[in-house]
């Protein structure tokens, strides 16, 4: 009767917890779950994942995922496969399947069944982190026998990843089936052992790199040895061992081509930096003499020409970039040689100018200068009265090129230009021009798939679970589902306010948004991508010096991303990126109390931002170009950039500018500063 009684107690006990958890927020119950899981707490979370996945549909591969993780640290590990069927049979693809099917394979492990251990990772691979996945899969195929397959994964963990805690459970799996195996062993590619030094010298472990090059040379022949023996070489110049590199590369003889040619480069770069110049030029020109098609001769080519270009020695640099370009005129960095050397006989104003642009467009039509030689394409059919030829050059500049900086300068163009049919002739050149295909509008109609995602992330928000709303969103986003609307989606519900954080997000995710009319996507997209925090201080302090607002806020979206506690490699601060010695100089001149902190706040940034910006026009004669430059690489190039050349307008001066960062940078803040005008205008909304 006693039993009877306690067993309907319980049964009632039961049915109170499953009317509790029925009238419960699920998604409340999973972060319980998971914070307990988190915390090791594992019999307090199996029963609270038990029923989510019934009453949180929408989230059901999650809650499998977090009963199957219980599951296996509870040892119970015949149940946690079939806790996973919710993450495999999820749709939208789950960003867990490539985990599910890691912890699928341990426990399969466990339970003495490595064929399915083995079927799983198979199936999932390519979702699955390495070198987790390669070692369940040795382990597995030990385990069911097959020794070879096992070597070669251990051998995959090892070579493959040197840094990894794994590596030396690998070596030692390597050695004990080396010694059962005999001659049966299958012996590790070259390529393997070599990437494994690779990545040792990659990640900045010279000294252990060249450790495993000089161990491996008697291991390897032909190109493997050639290129091992002159890893060493890179090695010590990685070290910043020069003078050693030079020497020992220089009586160094190799017979393959590829190691022969990266020799050359390194020769050449460990000359530069021990500022032997005329050596540098040497040993790039021998690589393009011996072999011009190797990427490692365009490199030794392209670091020796920029150093003549920072210099402006145009007889030195030129043939460089013109023996990089036509030596390897498939090279992916063939493009930008041909474009330093078409630049300079536009400067020259050479009556072949217009052909090396033209040239520059047929055979290098995914180059980042396209859009450059489109508008001076442009600017010569006008200078020679050619209206029809200049409007189809600038019209297809701004279509092709939409919100890039020549395209804002071609549609300046375009409306001083009375109308008029397009130039026949050069129309039909530009049918023959292959423009990569680009999207030229953003998806914003959501689609299920998209929609699911998004949903997903509110539920995980709402929850106070971000971090797998973010990762749920990034997933999508990655795997190419609208990622502009996810990426809108990221901004609003995980940037917390924050401008910086939301246009990083756009960055990120909306790859190509700059390639997109601005009428083709919500007001809300482009203002996530340029914010404008701040306005009223930032329009109060710019009227002070009579600045355009939206181009102070182009530069500070360029600088700083509008992060206001924002520090750069060098020490600059703020939203202004101001360093601590101009900050004190700048405000000494507006007589206000300095402290290097004050920089992180925003309204004292600006003020000095501003007038920062203002001092420098006054210094450059108001040359926005000069003084953009200027703001990013000292004033001085600046000043020495603008006698480079008889500048007819601005843009020539940009072009010129030596240093890409500086260019791009200049580039940049134009084309923001027409961002801001087109998406704000003069509303204060």
């Amino acid at each position: 009767m006693f039993v009877r009684y306690a067993l309907l107690l319980m049964a009632a006990a039961g049915s109170v917890l499953v009317g509790l958890r029925a009238a419960s927020d699920p998604a409340a119950d999973l972060r319980t779950a998971i914070e307990a899981v988190n915390a090791k707490r594992f019999a307090v979370a199996a029963p609270l994942l038990s029923d989510l996945r019934a009453r949180l549909p929408q989230l059901a591969d999650y809650a499998g995922w977090y009963l199957a993780t219980t599951q296996s640290e509870l040892k119970n590990y015949a149940a946690v496969r079939p806790s996973l069927d919710a993450v495999f049979q999820q749709t939208p693809r789950s960003p867990l399947r490539g985990r599910a099917s890691l912890l699928a394979a341990d426990a399969y492990l466990k339970l003495g069944q490595p064929e399915d251990a083995i079927h799983i990772l198979r199936d999932y691979y390519a979702e699955t982190t390495a070198p987790q996945s390669d070692m369940l899969l040795a382990d597995a195929y030990l385990a069911a026998g097959d020794k070879v397959n096992a070597a070669v994964y251990y051998q995959r963990v090892y070579f493959g990843y040197p840094q990894s805690p794994a590596g030396p459970r690998a070596l030692a799996a390597m050695d004990k089936l080396k010694a059962e195996m005999g001659g049966d062993y299958p012996p590790a590619m070259p390529f393997s052992m070599l990437g494994r030094a690779v990545k040792l010298l990659d990640a900045g472990q010279t000294a252990a790199a060249r450790k495993e090059f000089e161990t491996l040379i008697p291991q390897l022949g032909g190109p493997e040895r050639d290129l091992a023996r002159v890893r060493i070489g890179v090695a010590m110049y990685a070290a910043k061992q020069e003078t050693a590199a030079l020497d020992y590369l220089s009586k160094l003889e190799v017979q393959a081509d590829e190691p022969d040619a990266e020799r050359l480069l390194y020769m050449s770069q460990s000359a530069r930096r021990l500022n032997r110049f005329s050596d540098m030029d040497e040993f790039a020109q021998r690589a393009s003499e011996l072999h011009p098609k190797s990427q490692w001769t365009v490199d030794a080519l392209i670091a020796a020409a920029n150093r003549h270009l920072t210099e402006n020695e145009v007889t030195k640099f030129e043939p460089l970039y013109q023996a990089c370009y036509e030596g390897a005129p498939t090279d992916p960095d063939a493009g930008l040689c041909h474009w330093k050397v078409t630049w300079q006989h536009y400067m020259r104003r050479e009556a072949d100018a217009e052909q090396m642009l033209r040239e520059h467009l047929k055979g290098y039509p995914a180059s980042d200068q396209a859009s450059a030689a489109l508008y001076f394409l442009g600017r010569l059919a006008q200078n020679s009265g050619d209206a029809r030829a200049a409007r189809t050059y600038f019209n297809e500049a701004a279509t092709e090129y939409p919100n890039v900086f020549y395209a804002s300068l071609a549609k300046e163009r375009l409306a001083k230009l009375a109308p008029a049919q397009p130039a026949e002739s050069v129309a039909a050149f530009l049918q023959t021009v292959a423009f990569p295909l680009r999207s030229r509008a953003g998806e914003f109609t959501v689609t299920p798939v998209a929609k699911s995602r998004m949903e997903r992330a509110e539920i995980f928000a709402k929850a106070s679970l971000k971090d797998l709303a973010e990762a749920e969103l990034r997933f999508g986003a990655d795997a190419g589902e609208q990622p502009q609307l996810l990426a809108m989606q990221l901004a609003k519900l995980l940037s917390d306010g924050d401008p910086a954080k939301g246009m990083r997000y756009i960055k990120r995710y909306a790859k190509g948004y700059l390639l997109m009319p601005i009428t083709t996507a919500p007001k809300e997209f482009w203002r996530l991508a340029f914010p404008l925090p701040y306005r009223a201080s930032l329009e109060r302090f710019t009227a002070q010096y009579n600045i355009d607002p939206f181009l102070m806020a182009a530069l500070i979206r360029q600088e700083s991303e509008f992060d206001p506690q924002a520090v750069s490699v060098t020490g600059a601060r703020g939203l202004s990126q101001i360093q601590p010695t101009t900050g004190r100089e700048q405000a000494q001149k507006l007589k206000l109390v300095f402290t290097p902190a004050k920089l992180f706040q925003p309204d004292f940034n600006l003020q000095l931002g501003t007038f920062y910006f203002d001092w420098l026009s006054k210094q450059l004669n108001g040359d926005l170009e000069a003084v953009l430059a200027s703001y990013n690489a000292g004033m001085s190039r600046a000043k020495q950039w603008q006698k480079w050349g008889d500048f007819r307008e601005p843009a020539e001066f940009i072009e010129t500018i030596p240093i890409t960062q500086t260019r791009d940078y200049v580039q940049a803040v134009r084309r923001n500063a027409t961002a801001y005008r087109e998406i704000y205008g003069a509303s204060k909304n």
